[in-house]
C-alpha cells in the first residue's frame, strides 16, 4: 500500500511544478505528517524530492527528474477509456486505477499539456441518471463488474416477478442506461440454453464469481448487442393500439407526448391530411391507460376515434373541463 503511494506521489510531482503539503495530503488521502515521512523516504531512495519553505513552498522534484514507471497497467488502461463517466467508475469500484492511468498520462506528457485533463473536465462532463431520479448504486456492481473485467463465470441469483432464479452465467458486458446497470450475459450450457440476456443488476440478490474463466465470443459486439435488444424492449411493450385524429400542432408534439420510435412508425404510416389538415393515425401504445395519460397532454390538438372505451373516457374528460371552465365566469378573474 505504501509502495503505491510513494509511485502515485512520484507522478503527481512530476505531472506539476510543485505541491504544497496539504495538497499532496488531499490527492494521496493521508495527513501532512505521513507526506513528510513519505518525502524523506523518496529522498533517501535516491528521488530528489525537494521541500522548500514559506508561503510559496511546497514539494518540487529537482533537476527535471522523470520516473520511467509511467507505463499503464492493463486495468488502468481499460479504466482510462472510461474516464468520461466518473460516476460509473466510482460505481465499479474502479476510480483510484483511472486516477492512477490519468497520473501516468500526464506524467508522460510535455509539460505544455500536463493541463489537458483539467481543461477537458471544465469543459465536458456526462450527468447519466435522468431528471428527477436518485441513482442508486446496486450493492453488488462491484462484484459483477470484476467478473466481467476477468471473463469469470458469475452464479447469480435473481429476482424475476415474485419468485427467485439461480443461473450460471457468462457475464459479457455492463450497460449504464439512465442511472440503470444492465448486465449482459450468456447463460451457461450447463444452466440452460446458451442465449445471450440481459438482467437488471439491482435485481441480483446474490452474485459470487466462479472459479473457472469462460471463453468470450470475440464476435459478440457489445453496443450492437444492446441496440438490438433496446429496440425489440421497446416495441415489445407496446401490445395495444389507438386510432387518433391530430393536428399540425399535434401531429409536431405527438413524439414529445408518446415513445418517440411508436410516434415515428405511426406517423410515417400516415395518409394525406384531410381537408382541416388533421392527420389520422394508428398508435402503438403500451395499454389504453398508458395512451390516456400520454395523450391527454396534446389536449384539443388530438381526437382518439378507437377503442370506443378510450374516446368515451376523454369524452368524459373534455365534459368535465367544460363544466370546469365553461360557466358563467369561464373568462376568469379581469
Amino acid at each position: 500500500m505504501r509502495a503505491a503511494r510513494l509511485i502515485k506521489m512520484v507522478l503527481l510531482l512530476q505531472s506539476r511544478p510543485a505541491m504544497t503539503a496539504a495538497e499532496l495530503a488531499q490527492e494521496l488521502e493521508v495527513s501532512e505528517r505521513t507526506v513528510t515521512r513519505d518525502a524523506q523516504a523518496l529522498s533517501e531512495a535516491g528521488v530528489p524530492v525537494y521541500a522548500e519553505r514559506g508561503r510559496a513552498g511546497g514539494y518540487r522534484l529537482i533537476g527535471g527528474y522523470r520516473t520511467r514507471l509511467t507505463g499503464l497497467a492493463r486495468g488502468e488502461a481499460e479504466a482510462l477509456f472510461l474516464s468520461g463517466v466518473p460516476g460509473a467508475l466510482r460505481e465499479m469500484g474502479l476510480e483510484d486505477a483511472a486516477s492512477a492511468a490519468r497520473l501516468k498520462v500526464s506524467a508522460a506528457l510535455l509539460p505544455s499539456l500536463r493541463d489537458a485533463s483539467r481543461t477537458a473536465a471544465q469543459r465536458f462532463h456526462l450527468d447519466a441518471p435522468s431528471w428527477f431520479r436518485e441513482p442508486r448504486t446496486p450493492e453488488l456492481l462491484p462484484v459483477v463488474a470484476d467478473a466481467v473485467w476477468d471473463d469469470r463465470c458469475l452464479a447469480a441469483r435473481y429476482r424475476r416477478g415474485e419468485e427467485e432464479v439461480v443461473r450460471e452465467l457468462e457475464p459479457y458486458g455492463l450497460v449504464l442506461k439512465a442511472g440503470v446497470w444492465y448486465l449482459c450475459a450468456r447463460v451457461a450450457r450447463a444452466d440452460g440454453d446458451g442465449a445471450f440476456r440481459v438482467y437488471r443488476i439491482d435485481r441480483f440478490t446474490a452474485a459470487e464469481p466462479g472459479g473457472e474463466r469462460f471463453a468470450r465470443d470475440e464476435d459478440f459486439d457489445l453496443p450492437a448487442f444492446w441496440a438490438e435488444r433496446s429496440a425489440q424492449f421497446a416495441r415489445s411493450i407496446l401490445r395495444a393500439e389507438v386510432v387518433v385524429r391530430l393536428s399540425p400542432r399535434g401531429v409536431r408534439g405527438l413524439p414529445h407526448a408518446v415513445d418517440a420510435p411508436a410516434a415515428r412508425e405511426a406517423l410515417e404510416a400516415a395518409g394525406a391530411p384531410d381537408g382541416d389538415g388533421w392527420v389520422t393515425v394508428t398508435l402503438p401504445v403500451e395499454s389504453e391507460e398508458v395512451a390516456h395519460t400520454q395523450l391527454t397532454g396534446l389536449g384539443p390538438e388530438v381526437e382518439v376515434l378507437a377503442p370506443r372505451a378510450l374516446r368515451e373516457r376523454f369524452a368524459r374528460d373534455a365534459r368535465r373541463l367544460a363544466g370546469l371552465y365553461g360557466g358563467p365566469d369561464a373568462a376568469g378573474p379581469t
